[in-house]
């Protein structure tokens, strides 16, 4: 069986740590024989040649002008031309890199080249010739039929090399020698824009510093608190027609437009019918793991430009303009499509319950003093990226980047130091309070409420 996993190679030689995992995933199925495939600038191929030596037997590296400026589509199309030259029964790829943060690339290739696809992969159960089956993070066990390509979550640990191994081929692929049209590569093939970029402040507050003896005075208060609306400027020039696939995004498209319908079923040919006969200026998805899934389906098909989670949107009445964070959430972009519709993912968050209580892994020697406060006052328990990756609390309770995203009505951030990793996951939580003995924790720079001790009961 051939297994071919996509990697990205960041600007520091690293492959990005979703793609590790399913790098292992691949190697470790018996055998298999596996593969590497990426896209960028020569010096890739350095880092490329050094994963060989965990157990691929070879790696392609696509380079070529033609790619520069490659958005998803650009991006999952080139790498589409290359898959039909390698010709692999399974394709894996982590679920989505740290600088991006779209998930779109993989789905898209999937759909680009006829593969079965399985999203938010925990684990494989079963694997053969003609299918595999998968765990996934939400909705249980899938089934793939082979040729597939699967996006892992963070899963494992990629395994360091033998001393004894050896570096396998890196063979380098330009545009022509995968018989790519140029038109649909780099910017050219891009149909989406970055028009603007500047420093992400979204979610900072003024901090107020408070006792212990207060913490449930403050949670009981905030409790009362209308939640916050969403993020833009309602304008006077709207857009003609908005498409919201589901009512999930119904808030953000208020912001946008005064005439909204509406596709209530979430797949792609029920997607796909609603814009043909609606003829909207944009369609809308929410930001669950589904909406992701079907909107990078539809775009690729469509070929329509797709932003992802956005957490504002602004129009002059002619063009959408989607507003996300990026470069791991530390700055805002402002981005337009060139196609019409527009499509979009926004922020709608996972709201689980009225209060969440976050452990991070400044609380590992008090998580039981933790879990007790977050049963006694009915909270549901969260956890840094720090605190899972050191098994304080199990992957499906983490709140970031590389988790889930969450807005309840309050927010208690306890042994948390607040890298925008974790900020931009709870950054739309009504009521922030943060408890850490480090008073410079930047985690304060987002809360509402500080309390700066260790935390203790009351």
């Amino acid at each position: 069986m051939k297994i071919l996993v996509c990697v990205r190679i960041g600007l520091d030689g690293e492959i990005s740590p979703f793609d590790a995992c399913a790098y292992e995933l691949a190697l470790s199925q018996e055998g298999a024989e596996v593969s590497l495939l990426s896209m960028g600038a020569e010096k890739v191929k350095n880092a490329l040649s050094e994963l060989t030596r965990l157990g691929g037997k070879k790696a392609y590296l696509l380079c070529d002008n033609a790619f520069a400026g490659s958005d998803t589509l650009a991006t999952a199309y080139a790498l589409s031309k290359a898959v039909e030259i390698i010709k692999p029964d399974l394709i894996f790829c982590g679920r989505q890199t740290l600088i991006g943060d779209t998930g779109q690339t993989p789905v898209m290739l999937a759909q680009k080249s006829g593969y079965d696809l399985v999203t938010n992969v925990m684990g494989i159960t079963e694997i053969s010739d003609r299918s595999l089956t998968c765990r996934t993070r939400e909705e249980g066990e899938k089934t793939a039929q082979l040729p597939a390509l699967i996006t892992v979550e963070r899963i494992n640990v990629l395994r360091l090399p033998s001393i004894r191994s050896s570096l396998g081929e890196v063979k380098t692929l330009s545009a022509d020698d995968i018989f790519a049209n140029k038109d649909k590569c780099g910017l050219t093939g891009s149909p989406t824009r970055v028009i603007d970029t500047k420093e992400n402040t979204s979610g900072r507050r003024r901090c107020k510093y408070i006792g212990f003896d207060q913490l449930e005075d403050v949670i009981n208060a905030a409790l009362q608190k209308t939640k916050k609306s969403i993020s833009g400027t309602v304008g006077t020039t709207k857009l003609k027609k908005v498409l919201c696939v589901t009512n999930a995004p119904v808030e953000y498209a208020k912001t946008v437009t005064d005439n909204i319908v509406f596709c209530k079923k979430n797949d792609v040919g029920s997607v796909i019918s609603a814009i043909n006969s609606e003829d909207p200026d944009a369609v809308l998805f929410g930001s669950d793991s589904i909406s992701k899934r079907i909107s990078a389906l539809v775009a690729s098909k469509l070929d329509l430009g797709l932003c992802a989670d956005c957490t504002a949107l602004e129009t002059d009445g002619k063009t959408l303009y989607m507003i996300r964070p990026a470069l791991s959430g530390s700055v805002i972009a402002k981005i337009k499509s060139n196609t019409k519709p527009a499509m979009a993912t926004v922020r709608t968050t996972q709201n689980s319950g009225d209060i969440i209580v976050a452990v991070g892994y400044g609380a590992k020697d008090r998580i039981e003093q933790v879990e007790a406060f977050a049963k006694r006052i009915g909270a549901e328990l969260a956890a840094s990226r720090k605190a899972v990756d050191n098994g304080i609390l199990p992957y499906e309770y983490h709140v970031g980047l590389t988790g889930k995203r969450v807005s309840p009505a309050v927010y208690v951030a306890v042994g948390i130091s607040g890298a925008v990793h974790h900020i931009v996951g709870m950054d739309r939580s009504s009521t922030v309070i943060a408890i850490n003995p480090d008073k410079d924790a930047p985690i304060f720079d987002y809360a509402d409420y500080g309390i700066s001790e260790e935390f203790k009961t009351i």
